[in-house]
C-alpha cells in the first residue's frame, strides 16, 4: 500500500513539473511607428564624451548627478547606469620584493545619480593620476516612458 502511494506521488510529482515547464506564447515587442531615436549626450557637470580631467576637478564632478540630454537640450531620467572606477594600486613583486604600479576595476550597476556616498568616499581618498571614472550602459527614459540607451562617458584623471 505504501509502495503504491509513493509511485503515485512520483507521477504526480514529475506530471506538474511537466506541465509547468511549458512555454507560453508572449506578444512579440513592436518598435513605436514614426519614432527616431535623438541623438543623446551623457555629461557630468560640464564633461562630455571621453575627456582628461585634473585631480582638483575629478574630486568637485564625481559628487555631481549624471545628466542625460539631446539636441535641443531636453532632459531625460536615468533608468540605470554601471559606473566602473579604475584605480591605481600598488603591488609587490613577488620574486624581486619591489612596489609596482597596477590597475584594479571596481564596477557596479546603478539606479540613481549621484553615485552613492560609500562609492563617492573611496574615489574622494585616494584619487591619482591615471584613474579612470567610466559611465556606460546608461539607458534613458523619455517623458513618455520610451527607453533608449545613451553615449558611454569616461573620464580620465591627468
Amino acid at each position: 500500500m505504501n509502495l503504491l502511494r509513493i509511485t503515485i506521488a512520483c507521477f504526480l510529482f514529475f506530471v506538474s513539473t511537466c506541465v509547468n515547464a511549458q512555454r507560453t506564447k508572449t506578444a512579440k515587442a513592436k518598435p513605436v511607428a514614426g519614432y527616431k531615436v535623438p541623438k543623446l549626450t551623457t555629461s557630468l557637470g560640464s564633461f562630455k564624451d571621453t575627456m582628461f580631467i585634473s585631480p582638483q576637478d575629478a574630486l568637485s564632478v564625481i559628487g555631481m548627478p549624471l545628466k542625460i540630454t539631446d539636441a535641443k537640450n531636453s532632459s531625460y531620467t536615468i533608468s540605470s547606469y554601471q559606473f566602473a572606477y579604475r584605480q591605481i594600486v600598488t603591488t609587490e613583486d613577488e620574486q624581486t620584493g619591489k612596489a609596482a604600479f597596477s590597475s584594479s576595476i571596481k564596477s557596479s550597476l546603478f539606479k540613481s545619480s549621484p553615485l552613492p556616498d560609500l562609492w563617492l568616499n573611496i574615489i574622494r581618498e585616494r584619487i591619482r593620476p591615471g584613474e579612470e571614472f567610466i559611465f556606460f550602459a546608461v539607458i534613458a527614459k523619455d517623458a513618455q516612458g520610451r527607453v533608449m540607451y545613451s553615449p558611454d562617458l569616461k573620464l580620465i584623471v591627468k
